[in-house]
């Protein structure tokens, strides 16, 4: 009899109500309090494409409470690269604008929905995702809370194109040429925003 189970990762339970790390020495309601984001609205019709995240790495009060958030607003026609979290599912909420989003399941089936400001969608934990601006003269704004103090992102772009993996190695998994793999790595540069 052969048995098979799932393995879940997720962040551990913690033995007190919060975590100090060590080089804090007061606790009040600063150290509950993240302020980091106010100015990211500030500039009025701005049609840059920026995100900002609240991890535990950015605001240490997480640690231990397995939640994390970001902002990402596109600028028009703008898109968060295909990524993934492995250690958070996330839950998308579209403030202002339109998003195309979508992602891919283990059976390589591909979910997509267009939401508008005030809907929802959920990014299922591990799943390659992504999210896109149609809007070619409006920018759009999205939050994304996450179950995980450390919602790492892996950008498929970033980890196919922007490492060592061998030119070849990637030609023949894309059934091209090495040229052409090339060339993609070229054009992409720096360029992949991945951070929701």
């Amino acid at each position: 009899m052969a048995f098979t189970g799932l393995v879940g990762a997720s962040d551990p339970d913690i033995l007190f109500d919060y975590i100090v790390p060590p080089n804090v020495t007061i606790v009040d309601g600063n150290f509950f309090t993240y302020t980091k984001i106010r100015g990211f609205f500030d500039v009025q019709n701005s049609t840059d494409t920026k995100s900002m995240a609240a991890s535990m790495v950015e605001f240490p009060a997480l640690n231990g409470q397995s939640v994390s958030f970001s902002i990402l607003q596109l600028a028009p026609g703008g898109v968060s690269a295909p990524h993934t979290r492995p250690h958070a599912t996330g839950l998308f909420l579209v403030l202002a604008g339109q998003f195309e989003v979508g992602f891919v399941d283990t059976s390589n089936k591909l979910y997509t929905q267009t939401l508008e400001t005030g809907d929802m969608f959920i990014f299922p934990k591990g799943l390659v995702h992504y999210q896109y601006n149609p809007d070619m003269k409006k920018p759009a704004v999205g939050v994304a809370g996450f179950g995980s103090a450390s919602a790492t992102v892996v950008s498929v772009p970033k980890t196919l194109f922007e490492t060592n993996i061998e030119d070849e190695v990637l030609a023949k998994s894309f059934k091209t040429s090495v040229a052409i793999i090339q060339k993609l790595k070229k054009g992409l540069g720096s360029k992949v925003l991945a951070n929701n």
